[in-house]
């Protein structure tokens, strides 16, 4: 699944095509908003808000979550599209270019106005103008028995972290992914680091993992052979988010496995 840095560069991309342009084309291709036409608007900007990309015009808010498989793709007018036409399922022209939303995950177009209830639940954006390490800790420690590497990946806490991003995050602070969070030894300086990497990854990309994918490799640090395993949610509290499992990566030497996992 695209993380947070994946999205964030989609927006610079789309900005960079569509904003301040004029739109001579728009064609959604999900039932619900088919009528939609947005001819004539220009378009005012793009962003991203964790994994959530936003193309605004002056009445609109074209949403969109890439989920596993979406991608954004920008062509010059004529120019034929690499992704599959039965896959896209939007389309946004200017004079110059034509962004196509490919097999994209969640499509919604919502007044401009309305947009903050897609995004209030969330947690502090990571790669965000307002990004709020103190209250991304506070959200995290609500649950201190939830493995450090289930909380991660619960939007709510902090927006913008996925599956390879936790096990590169918990491998950088030595901390195993099923550690509580109450067993942090230093949750701010975790949640500094997730904000370090992914800012590294949208700024200089591509980041090389150190662990996610590297099982049986040896660990950088002691030559260790990474490990692979799962790790999901599986007695959540009545309010948390139900996680299935999913891979994780750890150097079994570096980040001790917890007593409470083993």
């Amino acid at each position: 699944m695209p993380e947070g840095d994946t999205v964030y560069l989609a927006a610079g991309r789309l900005r960079a095509a569509l904003a301040g342009k004029e739109l001579t084309r728009s064609d959604f291709r999900v039932p619900r908003y088919a009528t939609i036409d947005l001819r004539g608007q220009v378009v005012e900007s793009v962003g991203s808000y964790g994994k959530h990309l936003f193309i605004r015009t002056p009445t609109s808010s074209i949403h969109s979550h890439l989920k596993m498989e979406g991608k954004w793709r920008v062509f010059h007018c004529g120019q034929r599209w690499t992704g599959p036409r039965v896959a896209a399922r939007v389309v946004l022209s200017t004079d110059e270019v034509e962004a196509v939303g490919f097999s994209l995950g969640t499509v919604e177009v919502v007044r401009v106005g309305e947009e903050h209830r897609i995004v209030d639940h969330l947690g502090p954006d990571l790669l965000g103008p307002n990004w709020d390490a103190a209250e991304a800790v506070r959200r995290l420690e609500r649950y201190p028995n939830q493995p450090i590497g289930v909380a991660l990946l619960d939007q709510r806490n902090l927006a913008g972290i996925g599956n390879i991003f936790r096990s590169e995050v918990c491998f950088l602070r030595r901390v195993h992914p099923a550690t509580g969070v109450g067993d942090v030894p230093d949750l701010f300086a975790l949640v500094n680091e997730a904000h370090r990497v992914l800012t590294e990854a949208a700024d200089k990309p591509p980041r090389r993992p150190l662990a996610y994918g590297r099982a049986r490799r040896p660990c950088q640090r002691c030559g260790t052979p990474l490990v692979a395993d799962l790790l999901g949610d599986t007695a959540p509290d009545s309010d948390r988010v139900v996680q299935r499992e999913r891979g994780i990566y750890f150097c079994p030497r570096c980040q001790p496995i917890p007593a409470t996992w083993a």
